[in-house]
């Protein structure tokens, strides 16, 4: 249902660094680009991550209520990319742990303050 969820940057090339290096983690590669958008994924098949400048020309900004959530495979690859966010300069938003019976999560806002999380179910 969903292709692709775009992310607002005010700096293109941090956002293209912070991006590679941490959905490298996941296996995605970039996919698409231009001067101004860069999309990740894993498989033109699946749904993309994406960062954007504005088309309008204002500054990017953070939607509040918005994350973007990253569907991980076990817990320890939560704790793995919540990390490796922070070593690449996220802002810690909630330590990975268990948030219910069957939801494990970590939450961190990227360099341009977007909020994403890494999550297990099970």
């Amino acid at each position: 249902m969903i292709g692709f969820v775009s992310l607002g940057t005010n700096d293109i090339e941090r956002a293209a660094q912070f991006y590679d290096q941490l959905l490298g983690e996941l296996g995605a590669k970039r996919f698409m680009e231009t001067e101004r958008f860069i999309a990740w994924a894993i498989s033109a098949q699946v749904p993309a991550l994406s960062v954007i400048e504005p088309f309008d020309g204002n500054a990017a900004t953070v939607g509040n209520g918005v994350m973007v959530a990253l569907a991980m495979d076990s817990r320890e690859k939560v704790d793995a990319l919540h990390h490796r966010a922070i070593e690449l300069g996220a802002k810690d938003e909630g330590a990975p742990g268990q948030r219910s019976d069957n939801f494990y999560a970590g939450y961190f806002r990227d360099p341009d303050g977007n909020k994403l999380n890494a999550y297990f179910m099970g």
